[in-house]
């Protein structure tokens, strides 16, 4: 099975298997898949959080083309607030992160014309097997049990954060329990102060990387409509 990193699993929970049309907020997903390159270079142990600003501690390539042309950049300029850096990284980012997953077989482009001049792009799924994997192991973390891994734990504080629960095919009563469920996962794991950073399942430094990003990305998106 194929494997992709956190901005490309953000993007398959948003994008419509058959329709290939993305759900929801556009400018929460893009905000989301900005924090998730960071969070992937976080976890990579290329950037931390430090003196209010992401910083970065390797510039060593991770490997991924993505993620390492962002540690180019942030290499390049002086250090950044983590709500700065989202809006810096977001533009764009879906693009790569599209075609990315388009080379790789797990999406395919659709390029319709309306009009004789107007070019919409689908991006229905080829290889379900990936999105199978990320909803598998966010169904898991939402059943409560065993604390899931850095990576899961990261997805979940962000689907929440973009407020992409919907996504989850949830309605009503289901999708504000799978909320405040994901909510308490980025608890446990250290992202929102309900537990102290020497007691969370996450690694210190990685935690205070996602924390500090999810409250980006709450302050970028305001409070969400009653």
């Amino acid at each position: 099975m194929t494997t992709v990193a956190l901005p490309e699993e953000l993007l398959l929970l948003a994008y419509d298997d058959v329709s290939g049309k993305a759900v929801g907020s556009r400018i929460g997903l893009d905000l989301g898949m900005a924090a998730a390159v960071l969070v992937e270079l976080a976890l990579a142990g290329k950037v931390a959080y430090s003196d209010g600003m992401i910083v970065v501690t390797d510039d060593t390539p991770t490997g991924e083309p993505i993620a390492d042309d962002v540690l180019r950049r942030m290499a390049e300029d002086a250090p950044h607030t983590p709500a700065s850096w989202v809006q810096r990284l977001r533009h764009g980012l879906r693009d790569r992160v599209l075609a990315d997953l388009c080379s790789r077989g797990v999406i395919r482009d659709v390029d319709e014309t309306a009009l004789g001049f107007i070019h919409v792009h689908r991006y229905p799924t080829v290889d379900g097997s990936v999105e199978v994997d990320i909803r598998a192991r966010l169904t898991k973390a939402l059943g409560g049990g065993e604390p899931p891994d850095e990576r899961t734990a990261a997805l979940a504080t962000l689907v929440a954060a973009v407020r992409m629960e919907p996504a989850l095919g949830l309605t009503g009563d289901e999708l504000r329990e799978a909320h405040n469920q994901l909510e308490k996962v980025g608890g446990i794991a250290g992202f929102t102060g309900e537990v102290s950073l020497e007691e969370s399942t996450i690694r210190p430094s990685v935690a205070l990387v996602i924390a500090t990003l999810a409250r980006a990305i709450h302050a970028a998106l305001g409070a969400p409509r009653p």
